[in-house]
């Protein structure tokens, strides 16, 4: 019985372990396929807030609608992606990316703003981009963790490359 209470804390240690990415990954991607699906639904025309911005290089090569499909479209697939934790780390890059031209261009002027700010007209500071970039940022240097698609693929490919040998 004693042996029990000794590895009761081993055993609790390994049942959650990726608990916590999983957690990130499902957050993370809520918010960004709810970002890209309303660009989405908005069209592939630019809504007129969006074409005066000053995009940084190399994403100001490309037009407004352009931009706007694209951030459309990539919130949404690496979101989907984060969801599942398939190519995590891939997509957690491609989001700090997406994020960080976020703030670039739209965040960073109204400054730090507090939760008050998120849904007015005035805007949102960088505060919540700041937030999801330190999750995303877990999730790129942690990968997806127990709970993900990239381990179940790791865990077959270990196993059919074992039975292989």
């Amino acid at each position: 019985m004693k042996n029990f209470w000794l590895s009761l804390p081993a055993k609790l240690r390994e049942a959650s372990d990726g608990l916590g990415l999983l957690a990130l990954r499902i957050w993370l991607a809520q918010e960004f396929l709810h970002a890209g699906l309303m660009k989405l639904k908005h069209g592939s025309m630019a809504p007129e807030w969006f074409v005066n911005l000053n995009f940084p290089f190399p994403v100001r090569l490309l037009s407004e609608d352009q931009n706007w499909v694209a951030a459309g479209l990539g919130e949404t697939v690496f979101g989907a992606l984060l969801l599942i934790g398939l190519q995590t780390r891939l997509a957690s890059l491609s989001l700090l990316f997406i994020t960080w031209v976020a703030v670039y261009t739209v965040h960073f002027d109204l400054g730090f703003a507090g939760w008050d700010q998120i849904d007015t007209e005035m805007g949102q500071g960088f505060k919540l981009p700041l937030m999801m970039a330190c999750m995303l940022l877990a999730t790129l240097t942690q990968g997806g963790g127990r709970w993900s698609t990239d381990a179940v693929v790791c865990r077959l490919f270990r196993r059919f490359r074992l039975q292989a040998v």
